[in-house]
């Protein structure tokens, strides 16, 4: 493409479901007329624009906003637009981006520019991974001893890479107050993003494991066994929780909290007398369903409050959870089975009336390799998420058609084990966001062809880059 082209040239992300050129252009001074019309659907706009002035009609105040984003990405260098007729509307509802700020603690202000990015590609859905081992990142009023474990825990550092590690400056406390979550509340608000808190339970819990060793299983001598996982026995260690999910509840005034659920080794509970002992009072077959019992307490603890649990698939795990419980799909390509015993494919969760968000790590992990040449940044693990792969991504994939209503949409998870600074965030995550939003806005029926989506990436990412996105380059052409 000639440089007068990247321009010049019409390059939306995502693409629009109906879009006409009519020719000519307005001025920047154009007057933009703002119409209510409650037949467009949710999310959704029509935009005109025309030499005399711009009409953006939509029902609701998101579509509104959404026919903002596309008259930025429509604006020229001389604040021009070229004059369009657009019909618009996303496909699904939840089209959502992760952050892990547990392993590497990223600041109030670079969250803010996270959702900011996310709002320029119509994504709605923030996932905020608060708590995992590494760290706890949230100031509870109920517990304030949780976020004072991990006052002085940024994350760990990157070894050999100096220069992806922050520097002394970048100084505690490693946690968000009440009023930092307020402020950034009312900004994702602003950009018609709703926030989906995590607390993770039972597993990757020794962030509270650090505030108190007695929540640890232990063996019949009294000896601490467990370092990661929660002792599901401890009546204190429960009531610990559901004192955090209370806090969290009036903090985010929101529909959904996460609760976790993944990658709970149940071997300790099966050394541990109060685990057992659960069991037994409880009428449990096993340790498997020691952890159904924990994710239905959880899901009717958080239904008592009006809200939605949301987990990663494992949590679903067994018989006896509300339906009204949401599954995250994080393992294997699309709905399919296989897999570990405690594999819980996606189609059977949606079979037996759960909701689901997909976030296959197969398609849109960001903490994995792009396949560039060259890369200057280091991965937490080896085997390659190109671009092209991401933009292959359907949440429908592997679920019958008759349960496609299950799908709310999907996320992309940004795991920060060797992510530690904003630039390298930004570098793993963008462009492959990109695809990630466009798969999630057009759905699998209108998602244009791979070609067609790099040829509006060339011009987009160079807006990208003009606003100082470090912004990953495009892969290079296929021999």
């Amino acid at each position: 493409m000639e440089p007068v082209a990247l321009l010049t040239a019409i390059a939306l992300v995502p693409q629009p479901a109906k879009l006409v050129e009519t020719g000519g252009a307005a001025p920047a001074s154009a007057e933009v007329r703002y119409v209510e019309d409650a037949s467009v659907p949710a999310e959704g706009y029509r935009l005109s624009v025309a030499e005399d002035g711009v009409t953006v009609a939509s029902s609701d105040a998101a579509g509104r906003f959404y026919a903002g984003v596309t008259l930025e990405q429509l604006a020229r260098p001389d604040g021009s637009r070229p004059c369009v007729e657009i019909e618009d509307a996303p496909a699904f509802g939840w089209r959502g981006m992760h952050l892990d700020v547990s392993r590497h603690f990223f600041t109030a202000d670079e969250v803010k520019r996270f959702l900011d990015l996310m709002a320029a590609h119509k994504l709605n859905r923030f996932h905020w991974h608060l708590v995992d081992s590494q760290g706890w990142r949230l100031d509870v009023p109920s517990h304030p001893e949780l976020a004072a474990a991990s006052a002085e825990k940024r994350g760990r550092a990157i070894e050999g890479r100096p220069d992806e590690n922050r520097g002394e400056d970048f100084a505690g406390p490693f946690y968000y107050t009440e009023a930092q979550v307020k402020d950034v509340v009312a900004y994702a608000a602003a950009r018609h993003i709703e926030i989906v808190p995590e607390i993770e339970m039972p597993g990757h819990f020794g962030s509270v494991l650090a505030a108190h060793p007695e929540f640890a299983c232990t063996d019949a001598d009294g000896k601490r066994t467990g370092w990661n996982e929660l002792c599901v026995g401890n009546d204190a260690a429960i009531a610990c929780l559901e004192d955090v999910l209370d806090d969290v509840c009036r903090l985010f005034p929101y529909g959904v909290v996460h609760i976790g659920g993944d990658e709970c080794s149940r071997n300790r509970w099966r050394e541990c007398p109060k685990c057992q002992a659960r069991i037994r009072a409880e009428g449990l077959a096993d340790e498997d369903a020691l952890q159904t019992w924990l994710s239905a307490r959880m899901v009717r603890f958080l239904e008592a409050r009006g809200k939605r649990a949301i987990g990663w698939d494992e949590y679903l795990l067994g018989d006896g959870i509300s339906t009204n419980a949401i599954g995250m799909r994080w393992r294997g390509a699309g709905g399919a089975g296989g897999g570990p015993s405690n594999f819980v494919s996606a189609a059977s969760l949606a079979a037996a009336g759960h909701d689901l968000v997909m976030a296959n790590s197969r398609w849109v992990y960001f903490d994995y390799p792009q396949g560039l040449p060259d890369d200057p940044y280091v991965y937490t693990f080896d085997k390659q998420k190109p671009l092209d792969l991401c933009y292959r991504f359907d949440p429908l994939l592997g679920i019958p058609p008759e349960l496609h209503h299950r799908v709310l949409g999907g996320e992309g998870c940004n795991w920060t084990e060797r992510t530690a600074m904003p630039a390298v965030l930004e570098w793993k995550l963008w462009p492959r966001g990109c695809a990630l939003a466009e798969c999630l806005w057009c759905g699998p029926a209108r998602k244009p062809p791979y070609e067609d989506f790099l040829r509006r990436l060339e011009v987009h990412r160079a807006r990208l880059v003009e606003k100082g996105v470090n912004a990953a380059p495009l892969p290079p052409p296929q021999p």
